[in-house]
């Protein structure tokens, strides 16, 4: 990729003095906007003037006037000037010190954080949670992120990585497929609809090869993400593969039933990632104290929470 050419721009006061007497009109009301007076908006602006060998003004006895030159200048330069500024509130925290963002896969969240965020809200009320969904890796740098969750071996370069839970997978339905599609040897899964995320085309492929089964299944049904399967599962559409974790309300209330009891280990698990060169926020710290207390194996919210999710909601963003 060839090198971007430096950027050849105007002195930057001068152009913001400019762009304030042309908004207005009015050279004494931009210095009062400006915090300055009159005549040091007026020299600013014959700075800028003489930079670019044109007269941007006209003085008249009773204020002053753009020129040609001027009215084309002030147009490129007001919505560049309100660009900077809706970006940089967009961007910016000051004064929102209380913000939590947190970037996650759509299946963590719907499947433990987003039913216990009302428990971390309660605990901490003043604190504004943003949760955005991805399947990709978080860019600390460009995407104004306290936090993220990552599934993996938790050694990311530059990133800390508190784990939460491994990855363990076991194939679900829900009780009524299962009363009409029995399920008593591995092999009869080659006769029903498996449900596929293609956001984890190996999970499948890994379950049967920790049992050994020496079947390939041809007939699947593919979701876009796990938490899309799932919703698969429990209105009959076929046997999903799921992670544990992610399932266990809705095997403890009987809503899902796992039809072989063998799970299967990935070797993977789920953690909560931030810079290490940057110092944890308030909020990110206190959410910090919050999850390793709450992220325990019997820590599971009510299955009507949980199964309401899971079935009211579409998947805006793809995840794991």
């Amino acid at each position: 990729m060839p090198p971007t050419p430096n950027r050849t721009l105007p002195p930057l006061n001068p152009l913001k003095a400019f762009e304030a007497a042309a908004r207005h009109n009015s050279l004494t009301v931009a210095a009062e906007e400006l915090n300055v007076s009159q005549v040091a908006v007026s020299r600013q602006v014959r700075v800028l003037e003489d930079y670019m060998g044109v007269t941007l003004f006209r003085r008249l006895n009773r204020g002053i006037e753009l020129t040609r030159e001027g009215v084309l200048l002030f147009k490129g330069i007001a919505k560049a000037f309100q660009d900077i500024e809706d970006t940089t509130k967009h961007v910016s925290r000051r004064d929102q010190r209380n913000i939590l963002a947190i970037q996650s896969y759509v299946t963590f969240s719907r499947g433990w954080l987003m039913p216990r965020l009302g428990d971390f809200h309660a605990a901490h009320p003043r604190i504004e949670v943003r949760l955005s969904s991805s399947p990709e890796a978080a860019d600390f740098d460009t995407d104004n992120l306290d936090a993220a969750i990552r599934g993996g071996d938790g050694n990311w370069p530059g990133l800390h990585a508190e784990k939460l839970a491994d990855m363990e997978l076991i194939p679900v339905c829900s009780p009524s497929f299962l009363a009409a599609h029995p399920l008593n040897r591995i092999e009869d899964l080659s006769q029903v609809k498996l449900l596929h995320s293609m956001a984890r085309p190996k999970d499948w492929p890994a379950w049967l090869a920790s049992v050994g089964a020496p079947l390939t299944p041809k007939n699947r049904l593919l979701f876009e993400n796990s938490s899309l399967a799932y919703e698969g599962a429990l209105m009959d559409l076929g046997v999903a593969i799921a992670n544990r974790y992610f399932v266990q309300t809705q095997l403890n209330a009987g809503t899902l039933v796992t039809p072989f009891e063998h799970s299967c280990q990935t070797g993977e698990s789920y953690y909560l990632t931030w810079p290490k060169d940057e110092p944890p926020s308030s909020p990110l710290l206190k959410f910090l104290d919050w999850i390793r207390i709450h992220f325990a194996p019997d820590d599971t919210p009510s299955a009507e929470v949980v199964s309401d999710q899971i079935v009211d909601e579409t998947a805006s963003n793809p995840g794991v």
